[in-house]
């Protein structure tokens, strides 16, 4: 059967793309960041899964006003790198594994959630920056990838309650798939940040900091913060983190904590990071 063995989590700040494109991760500003991720690509390297389910939100790159999708699951063989204004990143095209995405779709449904089914997508930073961020710069990606775009771009976005419950749903839907296939859970996005308005620049690194603590040690408490909690305190991005409890959901009760990091600011923006696996 197969079986989830991992959950990460991870900021997608679009500069980070640009910085590892244009080759300035070195440099004194970007150091820092990319740094924090060392210790994830050398795990991921020893043992690459055999699928990722990617949660991640799509900016305004795949899907617009007129047709906003709460959940939306790739289904694809294989998705491209989207243009967001300045021509698509120079990374590897997504690959997908269509067949466990179609055992996601029905056991998902029939568990009532009601999904969008994307037979063609295009995916933007929001999926291809935490693949950098992991990988590096592959001549192809080592892992096939299932794209789960969340909205929390328009009003009103799901809950988290909704989200956890829909990790949770994952996990069982994962379980009785008959193939052994190793798959990973990513909840991306985030964290506390505003890029517009008078609170543009906003960043609040103890929430940030108690967010990370309590979806570790009591998701279902997290679950329970209300949207305009999100907006208050984390600014009008930071609802973005609702995408954390969809991964944490998929890896059960308790977890342990493999690797954290935090760093304020890249591009006004706070990076948070966890990898966490199924406690034994």
């Amino acid at each position: 059967m197969a079986r989830i063995t991992a959950g990460l989590t991870t900021s997608h700040v679009p500069a980070i793309g640009m910085a590892v494109d244009l080759g300035k991760t070195e440099e004194p500003y970007w150091q820092p960041v990319f740094a924090g991720y060392e210790w994830t690509r050398q795990w991921a390297q020893a043992d690459p899964p055999d699928v990722v389910v990617l949660v991640y939100n799509d900016h305004a790159s795949a899907f617009d006003l007129r047709m906003i999708p709460t959940f939306a699951l790739g289904c694809a063989a294989s998705f491209d790198p989207c243009d967001e204004g300045y021509g698509p990143r120079p990374v590897p095209v997504v690959e997908g594994h269509p067949e466990l995405a179609a055992h996601l779709a029905q056991s998902l449904i029939l568990d009532e959630f009601d999904l969008t089914l994307m037979n063609e997508l295009d995916v933007d930073h929001g999926l291809t920056v935490p693949m950098s961020l992991v990988y590096g710069s592959p001549e192809a990606w080592p892992t096939k990838v299932i794209p789960l775009a969340v909205n929390v771009v328009q009003y009103p976005p799901p809950t988290g309650h909704r989200c956890l419950s829909l990790g949770r749903a994952i996990a069982r839907a994962v379980a009785s798939f008959p193939e052994a296939l190793s798959v990973q859970v990513w909840g991306t996005g985030g964290m506390s940040h505003q890029i517009q308005g008078a609170r543009a620049g906003l960043i609040n690194p103890e929430w940030d900091a108690a967010f990370m603590d309590g979806l570790i040690a009591d998701p279902d408490a997290v679950a329970k913060i209300p949207h305009i909690e999100y907006l208050r305190e984390t600014g009008s991005e930071g609802i973005e983190m609702v995408m954390w409890l969809i991964m944490r959901g998929a890896l059960g009760g308790s977890v342990e904590e493999l690797h954290r990091f935090y760093h304020v600011p890249a591009s006004n923006t706070a990076v948070g990071h966890l990898v966490l696996q199924p406690a034994p």
